[in-house]
C-alpha cells in the first residue's frame, strides 16, 4: 500500500481517488476549503493554503506520503523539487508540474525551446505592456491569466475599446500570486481536441482516441469521444504530445489541447499534467480505462497493455444556476435524475461541491453508444438530459 497526498480535492480528483481506494492504497485529500469532492472519498483530509508553502511543507512532514499528486494550479510549486530530491514522487514530476502551472514557462517551452506550431502570443504585466501587444498581434485576440482554471479571466477582445475590461478581468481570474496576462493571435479553428497522453515509468508512451470539446470562456462545457480526424493530423498532434511530455519527464497521464484549423493544420494550445475535465467523457466507458484509472496505474507503474476505444459517447456539464454560500441543499438545484436515466445508455455524476456558484460545474451527464453510432445525436442526447437534471430550459443554451 501507497500513502498518496492528493494536492487539490476537486471533481477530478474525486475519481482518482476511487480509482486508488479500488486498488488498496491510502489517500490524504488536501484542498483550500473543507468537504471538498475528493474529501469525501479519501481517508483523511487536509485543510490549508496551498500556495503556503510552510503550510504544504507542515502536510509533508506529517503525513510522510509515498507519492504527492498535484490536481491544482494554486501549489507552492518550488517546494515539490525539495520533496522529490527527499524521495517523494511527485507526479508526473517536480519538473512538469513547475512548468504547466503557469502558462508562460509551458508556452515559451512548446513554441521556443521544442518548435512546436503555437499562437503568437506576448506576456503583460501592465496595462501598457498589452496595450503595445494587442497592437502588434492585432484584432480579435485572446486574454489569458498566466495562472488560472476553468477559464476564469479569459477573454476574446475585438476592438481598443475593450482591452481595459479584458485586462481587469484576466488580472481578477488570477490564480495564486502571479499577475500577468498572456495575449495571443486568435486562431480562425475548425474545432478544439484533447490528446489525453499517457507516459509509463516502465513502458511506451500511449494515446487514447482524441477528444473533441467545446469550450466557454475557457471553460469546458461538454466533449465527445472518438473525434474524427484525419490521419495525418493525428500523427502530427501525437508528435507533438509526445515531444512536449518528454521535455518535462515524469509518469501519469497528460491533458495535450490543440487546435485543428480549416485547413487542417495542428496547433499546440495547452497541457496539463494530470487528468483533464474533457476527459470526463471516458467515465462513460468509451475507452477500455478512465483517464483516472490510466492516471493512477501510470502514476503507480502498474502494467497498462494497452488503450482501445469500446464506445462512442458524450459528456455535457451540469451548470448551477443560482449561488449557494452554504453548503447546497441538494433539492436547490431540483436535480432530477428520475427522468434523465429513464433513457438507456446513460450516467450521471452530481460532484458533491459544498457551495454553488452561478455557472460553476455541480456534475456531468455521460451518454454512450456503440462504437461507429452518430456522435452528434450522443451530443444532442447529453445536453439534453443535462437540462432534464437540473429542471430547467436555461441550461447551456445554443
Amino acid at each position: 500500500m501507497k500513502k498518496i497526498l492528493l494536492l487539490g480535492s476537486g471533481e477530478l480528483g474525486k475519481e482518482f481517488v476511487i480509482a486508488a481506494m479500488r486498488a488498496g492504497q491510502y489517500v490524504i485529500a488536501c484542498d483550500r476549503y473543507d468537504n471538498a469532492p475528493a474529501m469525501q472519498v479519501a481517508d483523511e483530509r487536509e485543510v490549508f493554503n496551498m500556495l503556503d508553502g510552510d503550510a504544504l511543507e507542515a502536510v509533508v512532514r506529517k503525513h510522510q506520503p509515498d507519492l504527492i499528486v498535484p490536481e491544482i494550479e494554486a501549489i507552492r510549486t518550488e517546494r515539490l523539487f525539495q520533496f522529490e530530491e527527499e524521495g517523494i514522487q511527485v507526479v508526473p514530476s517536480a519538473r512538469a508540474v513547475n512548468y504547466t502551472m503557469n502558462r508562460r514557462a509551458i508556452r515559451d517551452l512548446a513554441a521556443k525551446e521544442l518548435g512546436l506550431r503555437t499562437a503568437k502570443y506576448f506576456y503583460a504585466k501592465t496595462f501598457e505592456e498589452f496595450k503595445a501587444a494587442a497592437d502588434e498581434i492585432g484584432f480579435p485576440c485572446v486574454v489569458k491569466p498566466l495562472m488560472s482554471s476553468s477559464g476564469h479571466g479569459q477573454s476574446y477582445v475585438h476592438n481598443d475599446e475593450e482591452l481595459e475590461q479584458a485586462f481587469q478581468e484576466a488580472m481578477e481570474g488570477s490564480r495564486g500570486d502571479v499577475k500577468e496576462v498572456i495575449i495571443e493571435e486568435f486562431i480562425d479553428f475548425e474545432s478544439e481536441f484533447t490528446l489525453l497522453t499517457v507516459t509509463q515509468k516502465n513502458g511506451p508512451t500511449l494515446f487514447c482516441p482524441p477528444i473533441g470539446h467545446v469550450q466557454k470562456g475557457g471553460d469546458y462545457r461538454e466533449s465527445w469521444q472518438p473525434y474524427q480526424i484525419s490521419e495525418a493530423a493525428l500523427k502530427q498532434a501525437q508528435h507533438m504530445a509526445d515531444e512536449v511530455t518528454k521535455a518535462l519527464t515524469g509518469a501519469g497521464i497528460w491533458g495535450v489541447e490543440f487546435f485543428l484549423t480549416k485547413q487542417g493544420e495542428v496547433i499546440f494550445s495547452e497541457l496539463s499534467p494530470r487528468p483533464h475535465d474533457t476527459g470526463m467523457v471516458t467515465l462513460g466507458h468509451t475507452t477500455n480505462l478512465s483517464e483516472f484509472e490510466l492516471h493512477f496505474r501510470a502514476v503507480m507503474g502498474l502494467p497498462i497493455p494497452a488503450i482501445h476505444l469500446e464506445h462512442a459517447g458524450a459528456s455535457a456539464v451540469i451548470l448551477s444556476p443560482t449561488e449557494a454560500k452554504t453548503p447546497v441543499d441538494r433539492s436547490l438545484f431540483n436535480y432530477n435524475l428520475e427522468e434523465a436515466l429513464k433513457e438507456d445508455r446513460t450516467r450521471i455524476r452530481i460532484f458533491g461541491k459544498p457551495e454553488a456558484h452561478k455557472g460553476r460545474r455541480m456534475g456531468v451527464v455521460l451518454c454512450y453508444g456503440e462504437v461507429g453510432d452518430d456522435v452528434d445525436a450522443l451530443r444532442d442526447k447529453a445536453k439534453r438530459l443535462a437540462k432534464t437534471v437540473l429542471g430547467t430550459d436555461s441550461y447551456m443554451k445554443k
